[in-house]
C-alpha cells in the first residue's frame, strides 16, 4: 500500500471518527446516557465543551504546517483541511447551543449580547471569519483563487487569536488555560515568523552578487 492510499483510506478515516468522538460524547450526555453527565448545568458545559473542542482543532490546524516541515512528512498536509472544518463545525455547534439552548432563540437578546458583552462580540467575529475558510476550503475554491486562496486562509491567525482572547474574557476567575492556549499559539505564530525570516534571509542570500 502506498503512501497516498494510506492517508486516504487509513488515517483520514481515523482522524474523521476521532474527530467525531467529542460530538457522540455531547450527545450521549444529552441522552442522558450512564457516564457521560452534563453536570449540574448541562447548557454551561455544552457551551465550554463545544468552544474549547474548536479552539483544539484550531491549533492541531495551525500544527501541521510546521509538524510537516519538521518531520518531513510531507502527506500531513492531507490532514489540515479537515481539522480546520472541524474547528468550523465545533465552532458552529458553540453558537448554536448559546443561541438555541441559553438564548432560547432570542434573537434580540442575540444581538445586544453581541453588541454589549466584549468577549461574545470577538467570539461571533472569530466565528465570522471561519465561514470564508469554510466555504472556500475545496480543491475548486484553491484553483479559482489562487495566490489569494493563502492570503485569504491566512485568516486562521487571526481566528484563532480571537478565540483565546474569547476564552480569556469568558472565564472570570482562572485564567491558566487561556493562558496555556495562548503560550501555544505564540510557538506556532512564532515558528511562523522565524520561517519565513530564515526563507528571506537565504532568498536575498542567493540573489545577492558574488564578491570578487
Amino acid at each position: 500500500m502506498t503512501v497516498d492510499q494510506r492517508y486516504r483510506f487509513i488515517y483520514k478515516p481515523l482522524v474523521f471518527a476521532a474527530s467525531l468522538l467529542p460530538v457522540a460524547w455531547l450527545t450521549m450526555g444529552a441522552l442522558g446516557v450512564a457516564g457521560f453527565d452534563l453536570g449540574a448545568d448541562p447548557v454551561k458545559k455544552m457551551l465550554h465543551f463545544c468552544g474549547k473542542t474548536a479552539l483544539n482543532f484550531l491549533m492541531l490546524t495551525l500544527l501541521v504546517t510546521p509538524l510537516r516541515q519538521i518531520t518531513g512528512r510531507t502527506h500531513l498536509i492531507r490532514l489540515r483541511r479537515m481539522l480546520g472544518l472541524f474547528a468550523f463545525f465545533y465552532a458552529l455547534l458553540h453558537f448554536t447551543v448559546y443561541l438555541t439552548l441559553d438564548q432560547e432563540l432570542d434573537f434580540r437578546g442575540v444581538i445586544a449580547d453581541i453588541a454589549k458583552r466584549p468577549y461574545i462580540t470577538i467570539g461571533f467575529t472569530a466565528l465570522l471569519l471561519l465561514v470564508p475558510l469554510a466555504v472556500t476550503s475545496t480543491h475548486g475554491m484553491m484553483r479559482r483563487l489562487g495566490k489569494r486562496w493563502q492570503k485569504l486562509h491566512r485568516l486562521v491567525y487571526v481566528i484563532a487569536a480571537l478565540g483565546v482572547w474569547h476564552y480569556y474574557w469568558q472565564v472570570k476567575r482562572d485564567v491558566r488555560e487561556p493562558l496555556l492556549y495562548a503560550g501555544i499559539l505564540g510557538v506556532l505564530l512564532g515558528y511562523r515568523s522565524f520561517k519565513r525570516r530564515r526563507i528571506t534571509s537565504t532568498s536575498v542570500s542567493s540573489t545577492a552578487p558574488e564578491r570578487v
